[in-house]
């Protein structure tokens, strides 16, 4: 569950520190008080969308952290190990800045994240339903994904996609083949061409240096004898040799050394400089005796490297480029042969498609009693919801194959007795998709195996007995779920097991939002406002204090 929110500089927020309980909880207050600017901080820190308007006025950035338990079960522990990014003490930290320009970083435990990182570790702690949410309902795309969340398919549905995905990539190749199989034959033909020369060539990533360094050697043979010979005999070999005169006047500084301890810097000094002439004399008289003229290794090494260089010009790249243009020659040599066959690629082509049409199949007797089931919750929930007699059904409909599957999933509604079933754009008021919305959310939401639960004024439209029915589902939701609402209304606000106040203050020329804890008696206050508005009588008190007794 959400532990804690820290928020600095959001909007009207200048600085909060929240602690959450467990259970249901909502946030009260009045009209453009800030309460669902709270939860947009939060669905920043959950990887929402960073706006420069988030940051308050006159500051550098806003910064948003959102502290949650790890939730037991090894899906978001599994993948923050994955990506390095796990934390001890059973928590996961989410967190978020917005600078001024609009531009926004996140961090998960510390660690730099990317945007995607952030909004898929935000998927396995908390479900925001917004004030939207009930309009989303009306897209098929958002029909079809609740269910399959309520059947447990997601991962399903997502390989029924990739197996789709797949077996329209080798229907495109098998067209390709079949629609240009003369130009692939041309290509074919000059790419094994290039490969027998390149092969021919034998030409290696590290032998353009070697041959370089080689030719530089046997083209200065001359130069290197002599040198080496001149060198040679300078150190040991001369008639005044420089390791003769090293030993000798080592020898001395030693005797010298003995009477004076002082020269005992100079002695080590010169031994050493003996020590290394003498090395550098033997090292040089072995690289000596390798050195010799070889005119006819020179010819080989410039006609090779001729030979290299007229294939770089020829084929437009640095001769190091040669070996990874045969790969590329290779590689495309193996994707036109792969496409060169029209008859193989359909017998891949049925291969695929009967993959997905497995897979696609078994997403469907997934489905069907997932369906059946979330028909009669949402029905049964209509009844408490002024809608007696109202019937809701998750219609399967089939359809063309598709990255879907292979039906259509539609919500069909019928508001009042003895009306048809009929699409659930086409049919209910704006009160009613609210109520059915409602329904449809907190009915789904018990499948989820997301921890928290935030619902943002999705209550809007309803009141009356409506609205104590809708905080009950919301209050039993809390008993297995972490459960936050934002809500005006008392018969909700209510239900719930604890409630914070959200309210504006002036402080220092600027108007912010503040957040307070009620207590028992300070929920009564509330409700009865909420209740009763401006003018909050005694009756209004009584009112508000049965309403709490009620739970």
């Amino acid at each position: 569950m959400l532990r804690s929110l820290t928020i600095r500089d959001f909007v009207i927020v200048d600085r909060l520190e929240l602690e959450f309980g467990a259970g249901f909880g909502t946030l009260t207050g009045e009209t453009g008080a800030g309460k669902s600017i709270l939860l947009d901080a939060l669905g920043l820190a959950l990887g929402g969308r960073a706006e420069a308007g988030m940051v308050r006025e006159g500051r550098e950035r806003a910064d948003v952290a959102a502290e949650f338990d790890l939730p037991e079960g090894g899906g978001l522990h599994d993948w923050l190990n994955e990506h390095a990014l796990a934390a001890d003490e059973g928590a996961v930290i989410l967190r978020r800045t917005v600078d001024a320009g609009g531009r926004s970083r996140g961090w998960i435990n510390g660690i730099a994240v990317t945007l995607a990182q952030l909004r898929a570790a935000g998927e396995w702690l908390a479900d925001i339903h917004g004030q939207h949410a009930h309009h989303a309902l009306l897209r098929p795309e958002t029909q079809r994904a609740l269910l399959d969340a309520h059947a447990t398919a997601q991962a399903q549905a997502a390989k029924v996609a990739e197996h789709y995905r797949e077996w329209q990539r080798i229907a495109r190749l098998r067209r390709e083949a079949e629609a240009d199989s003369a130009s692939s034959a041309r290509e074919r033909e000059l790419l094994g061409w290039q490969l027998k020369e390149l092969d021919a060539l034998g030409f290696e990533p590290l032998e353009w240096d070697e041959l370089n360094a080689e030719h530089s050697r046997l083209a200065h043979a001359v130069g290197l004898m002599e040198g080496a010979d001149e060198t040679l005999a300078a150190l040991g070999e001369g008639d005044v040799a420089v390791c003769s005169i090293l030993r000798h006047l080592d020898a001395r500084i030693a005797a010298l050394a003995d009477i004076d301890a002082g020269l005992g810097d100079v002695r080590e000094l010169l031994s050493a400089a003996t020590i290394q002439a003498d090395e550098a004399l033997h090292a040089l008289r072995r690289y000596r005796d390798r050195l010799d003229l070889d005119p006819q290794r020179l010819a080989e090494v410039e006609q090779r490297i001729s030979t290299v260089m007229d294939a770089a010009r020829k084929y437009r790249v640095t001769p190091e480029e040669l070996p990874e243009l045969r790969q590329q020659c290779q590689a495309r040599l193996e994707q036109l042969e792969a496409t060169a066959d029209p008859a193989r690629l359909a017998a891949a082509e049925i291969e695929a498609r009967r993959t997905f049409e497995a897979a696609a199949a078994r997403l469907s007797a997934a489905r069907q009693p997932a369906a059946r089931a979330l028909s009669a919750e949402i029905t049964e929930a209509m009844q408490t919801l002024a809608m007696a007699g109202g019937r809701f059904e998750v219609a399967l409909e089939p359809c063309e194959p598709s990255a879907s599957g292979l039906e259509t999933v539609e919500f069909r509604v019928a508001a009042n007795p003895g009306q048809s079933l009929r699409s659930l754009a086409k049919v209910v008021s704006g009160g009613e998709l609210s109520r059915i919305g409602l329904a449809i959310q907190v009915m789904t939401s018990r499948s989820s195996a997301t921890p928290t639960l935030i619902f943002d004024e999705v209550d809007v439209g309803i009141g009356g007995r409506v609205a104590e029915i809708v905080g009950k589902h919301l209050a039993r939701l809390g008993e297995r779920r972490q459960v936050l609402c934002v809500t005006h209304l008392p018969q909700v606000a209510a239900c719930a097991d604890w409630q914070w106040r959200i309210s504006k203050a002036e402080r220092g020329g600027e108007v912010l939002s503040e957040v307070t804890p009620l207590g028992a008696a300070a929920r009564v206050e509330e409700i009865a406002r909420m209740l009763g508005g401006v003018n909050i009588t005694a009756t209004t008190r009584e009112h508000a204090a049965e309403m709490l007794g009620q739970r």
